[in-house]
């Protein structure tokens, strides 16, 4: 089997010029998967390449693929990924799965960005405060399941139901902590 040409204009878009070690020490592998990865797949879906390399890099943070996501960092800043998008995948990411597991992510995007030449740090981009993030959160929650949904959460919960109740208090944690 070899590698589609369709395949490999998909790797190439993200890897130009790129052979990996993997294609020399295990060729019948990397044929497979990138015929799998950079051909099947994407004929099944309809992302732009931009958008489905920010939700690869979030989930590889999500399963802790620390050297992949290095890679796909790359090929996500050669279509087009601003360092603002990566950076902001990288601090969302803090309340999902805890800034322990994000600590080493965090590391390797400002190696990634410092090595192209970025400039870091980059320019804040909160536009919140601790005294509106809590109404801004119970805003966009509104914007997802009805505002008048949130409302009844709230009014119909003790403060000790809001501070215990895993569902509840995730959705405070991350509405007054996920908007920047």
């Amino acid at each position: 089997m070899a590698i589609r040409d369709q395949a490999r204009k998909n790797h190439d878009q993200l890897f130009p010029g790129h052979t990996s070690r993997l294609a020399v020490t295990d060729p019948e592998l990397i044929e497979v998967f990138d015929n799998f990865a950079f051909d099947e797949v994407l004929q099944h879906g309809d992302l732009e390449p931009r958008i489905r390399l920010m939700v690869q890099l979030a989930s590889m943070i999500a399963c802790q693929a620390l050297r992949e996501y290095r890679i796909m960092l790359g090929a996500a800043l050669i279509v087009g990924v601003t360092p603002v998008e990566v950076k902001e995948i990288v601090y969302q990411s803090v309340p999902y799965v805890g800034m322990a597991k994000v600590y080493d992510f965090l590391h390797a995007t400002n190696e990634v960005l410092s090595e192209r030449g970025i400039q870091l740090p980059l320019q804040g981009q909160s536009t919140t405060t601790p005294e509106t993030r809590d109404d801004k959160g119970r805003e966009v929650q509104g914007q997802i399941i009805g505002a008048d949904r949130v409302e009844k959460l709230y009014a119909s919960a003790s403060q000790t139901a809001l501070a215990i109740t895993f569902r509840v208090a995730a959705s405070i944690f991350l509405h007054a902590n996920c908007l920047r």
